[in-house]
């Protein structure tokens, strides 16, 4: 199963890729502990941990939602034909995830708004596609979604320096700037509302403009939360930030109040990278989380 329904809107996983990308637990994760991982192993692995290499496997798929007649993609992966000298896992991918994207009955033109999440390598390299020499929007008729202050932060113009170093090299100018020359960007601060059900909020740490977007449908929560969370190990150690956190307390404090809202609220956690059932409720466990339950996405390593 890559579909559900959260009260009247459609979710549909749609993947571009899922394996190794080749760090260990405490190079991605260097603030978690090392009980978690070797306690953990017998669940962690296979969907969030190969136990044979010790390395990390993740997923980069896009959401995608049919809400109130409109057709909306959270974040959009990699990317195909991209130079990523500084980040060689990404580097031209040759992805069938357009195919994908038909499976689900979806066209580029049929697209009416993307939302990234934050302007990382891995969540806006679809926003461009390769025609001939130049990059242009993969999806004509859409509106992209985008917090200024991560298009100021990533902008090369205002020559920030950013933790990721280098590792983001060439993603705003082939995958942020065409799009926002072709007039179809929409940059918002602190919150945005799309429609009755759906609402983008700033949750800054991750990146100084990373968002989350929380649905809210009849019965039904859910909190679409990008790079908040890569791993699930972060639900039992919610203050252990990925090694990609611009601004580790910011992330941390990010990370406790979205959890908190989800374990409050019965809501679904959806993150960018969960290989696995891709999503996973939750509940307080003392100061931390814990796992109450996943989501029925079939699993990646479980399909045909």
């Amino acid at each position: 199963m890559e579909h559900i329904m959260l009260g009247d809107v459609s979710v549909t996983r749609v993947r571009e890729y899922y394996g190794s990308v080749g760090m260990e637990p405490h190079a991605f994760f260097p603030e978690s502990s090392r009980e978690v991982w070797k306690d953990g192993v017998h669940w962690l692995a296979p969907h969030f941990l190969d136990s044979e290499t010790n390395i990390v496997n993740s997923a980069v798929q896009t959401w995608l939602l049919r809400s109130e007649g409109k057709t909306i993609l959270v974040d959009t992966g990699v990317g195909n034909h991209k130079e990523r000298p500084y980040a060689p896992v990404w580097s031209h991918l040759q992805t069938n995830f357009l195919d994908n994207l038909a499976r689900a009955g979806i066209r580029p033109e049929d697209v009416d708004i993307v939302i990234n999440t934050h302007l990382h390598i891995d969540h806006v390299g679809w926003n461009t596609y390769l025609n001939g020499r130049q990059w242009v929007p993969t999806f004509p008729n859409a509106t992209y979604l985008m917090t200024k202050d991560d298009f100021d932060f990533w902008n090369p113009e205002n020559n920030h320096k950013p933790l990721l170093g280098r590792g983001n090299q060439n993603v705003f100018e082939d995958s942020v700037a065409p799009v926002h020359a072709a007039g179809q960007t929409l940059l918002w601060e602190n919150s945005h509302r799309i429609d009755s059900g759906l609402r983008l909020d700033a949750a800054p740490g991750h990146t100084p403009g990373s968002s989350v977007l929380t649905l809210t449908s009849g019965t039904d929560r859910a909190v679409f939360v990008g790079d908040m969370l890569h791993s699930p190990v972060q639900i039992l150690e919610p203050d252990a930030n990925s090694c990609f956190c611009e601004d580790p307390a910011g992330a941390r404090a990010t990370r406790r109040e979205v959890l908190g809202w989800a374990a409050d609220n019965n809501a679904l956690v959806i993150p960018a990278h969960l290989g696995g059932h891709g999503a996973v409720e939750i509940v307080r466990h003392g100061n931390t989380f814990d796992i109450k339950g996943w989501a029925p996405f079939t699993p990646y390593s479980e399909q045909a």
